[in-house]
C-alpha cells in the first residue's frame, strides 16, 4: 500500500471519532478536496504532488479533532508530526516540509516556500469552489484571483 494510502487510513480513523454526522462529513469532504486539490496544483507547478497532498490530509486536523480554530495551523503541524512519527514512512525532510506547510497554511496572506503555498492555494481552491453561495473571503481575495489567472478559469466568484 502507499503512504498517501496509509495516510488517509489514519486521518479516515481520526475522523471517525468525530460525534457529529454532518461535521464529520464536512470534515472529510475538505480534506479530500484540499488533497486534489494540493495534487493538482503541485503537479502543475513541477512539485512533490505526494506531500502536497500528504499536508492537505492533515491540514485541518487538529481543527477537527479539538472543535476549535483557535491556532489551529501551528497546532496541527504538531499534530500532523505525530501522525507521521506513527506512520513512519517519510524522512525526517519530507516530514519537515509537510509540517511547515500545515503550520503556515493559515497566513493567506503572506508568501512562504514554494511547497508552503500550495497547500494555502489548495485550501483557498476548496474553500471557493467548494460551495458557490459564499463569497470569496477578503484575506483570500488576492490568492484566489491568482490561481483564476494561473488556472486560465473564468468566474463570476
Amino acid at each position: 500500500m502507499g503512504r498517501l494510502k496509509d495516510l488517509r487510513i489514519i486521518a479516515d480513523e481520526k475522523l471517525s471519532q468525530i460525534e457529529d454526522n454532518e461535521k464529520r462529513l464536512s470534515a472529510a469532504a475538505h480534506l479530500y478536496g484540499v488533497s486534489l486539490a494540493a495534487t493538482l496544483i503541485a503537479e502543475k507547478r513541477g512539485m512533490n504532488s505526494e506531500l502536497a497532498s500528504m499536508a492537505a490530509m492533515l491540514h485541518d486536523m487538529h481543527a477537527y479533532m479539538s472543535g476549535s480554530y483557535k491556532d489551529h495551523a501551528h497546532l496541527g503541524a504538531q499534530l500532523a508530526r505525530e501522525i507521521l512519527k506513527e506512520l513512519n514512512q517519510t524522512t525526517e525532510e519530507e516530514t519537515d516540509i509537510i509540517c511547515s506547510m500545515i503550520y503556515h497554511h493559515d497566513d493567506k496572506e503572506v508568501i512562504d516556500s514554494p511547497m508552503d503555498e500550495v497547500l494555502k492555494d489548495a485550501d483557498v481552491i476548496h474553500h471557493c469552489f467548494h460551495d458557490l453561495s459564499k463569497p470569496v473571503k477578503e484575506k483570500e481575495r488576492v490568492r484566489f484571483d491568482a490561481l483564476v489567472k494561473e488556472f486560465g478559469l473564468t468566474t463570476d466568484l
